[in-house]
């Protein structure tokens, strides 16, 4: 059977309606923040619903003990605040694009590196290869944990003409996502703007913005459709795969006891696969619902992916090597898992 965003998102909400705790009913609640639309607990952005069955999870696996409250669109903080709030203990919990923490922890910016990752095979894998270990033992030493391994895969929505090869950027307002991708992009002829997903929609009406990157998920979520003329797909190949993990606080965690520790580590790692069937879902839905809107559709094959990776290579993975010998080892040990 042809896997669709909707079988995907109707399969794994088998559970009832969206369970709400109070803390009189719940010892302990967690409060998860991120910034994309909330979902209506069947169809909708997969990321708002993986939070929810995290919450519905945590909360029956517990007896109650345990509830979480999710967050969607910025309700609770703003996106670029989350991290940091983590880091300090004022958040619980976020699912949040890793690379927004690059400001901060340059480290971080790997998950979003561009054509480094170039499967959801190899993304996934890198949880128990040696750049996972590395990757998270970093994060923990920073005060965060990730909880869930997400792996986005990404494509353009563009205004006008089409963003498929890197002789296409020159000229172009683009938004690329990460320090590192716009590093690439300034190198194909690109100007560059930095700025969140969920700011892409009035940035592209307002002819700020010509092209934005972006997750298939994002490209759905903020109805970029409405404005695009073009769609780059990532289905199939794509030179944008971004580490997106649903984390929590490492001084929040260190609190609670072993026995709730643990079970959000196995909620956690059981909607893995989730995440990873609902994206790639995606990957194909995007498509489809921006040719309905009129879009042209373009999709890369290996050797457009592999011509961005030759300008990634020289601009964006040097720079990031030469931050630290921390970034240089991630990279290395990156470049070590099999694609």
């Amino acid at each position: 059977m042809t896997l669709t965003r909707r079988h995907v998102l109707a399969g794994s909400i088998a559970a009832p309606a969206l369970l709400k705790f109070s803390s009189a009913q719940a010892a302990t609640t967690l409060k998860i923040s991120h910034q994309f639309p909330g979902s209506n607990g069947k169809d909708g952005d997969f990321r708002d619903i993986l939070c929810h069955r995290f919450a519905q999870e945590l909360a029956a696996k517990s007896s109650g003990e345990m509830a979480a409250q999710v967050y969607a669109g910025s309700s609770l903080m703003k996106v670029n605040s989350q991290v940091s709030s983590l880091r300090k203990g004022a958040l619980d919990m976020s699912l949040v694009p890793i690379s927004y923490a690059g400001g901060e922890m340059p480290e971080v910016n790997i998950g979003l590196m561009p054509a480094l990752v170039s499967s959801y095979k190899q993304g996934l894998a890198w949880k128990q290869a040696a750049v996972g270990k590395e990757f998270s033992k970093f994060l923990n030493d920073k005060g965060i944990m990730i909880v869930t391994w997400i792996w986005q895969a990404g494509g353009v929505a563009s205004r006008s003409a089409p963003l498929v090869n890197p002789e296409d950027a020159k000229g172009m307002k683009i938004r690329g996502g990460s320090r590192e991708m716009d590093l690439m992009l300034q190198a194909a002829g690109a100007a560059v703007l930095s700025l969140p997903s969920n700011e892409l929609y009035a940035a592209m009406q307002t002819g700020a913005c010509d092209a934005g990157l972006t997750s298939s998920t994002s490209l759905i979520s903020f109805k970029l459709e409405e404005i695009a003329k073009h769609l780059t797909t990532g289905r199939g190949k794509s030179y944008w795969y971004m580490l997106e993990p649903l984390i929590i606080s490492k001084s929040v965690f260190d609190a609670l006891p072993k026995k709730q520790q643990d079970l959000i580590m196995e909620v956690g790692e059981g909607l893995e696969a989730y995440g990873r069937d609902a994206a790639m879902a995606d990957d194909e839905a995007v498509a489809k619902i921006y040719e309905k809107a009129g879009a042209k559709i373009h999709d890369l094959d290996e050797t457009i992916v592999e011509k961005w990776r030759k300008i990634a290579r020289e601009t964006a993975w040097n720079d990031y090597a030469g931050k630290n010998s921390g970034s240089a080892k991630l990279l290395q040990l990156a470049e070590a898992v099999p694609a």
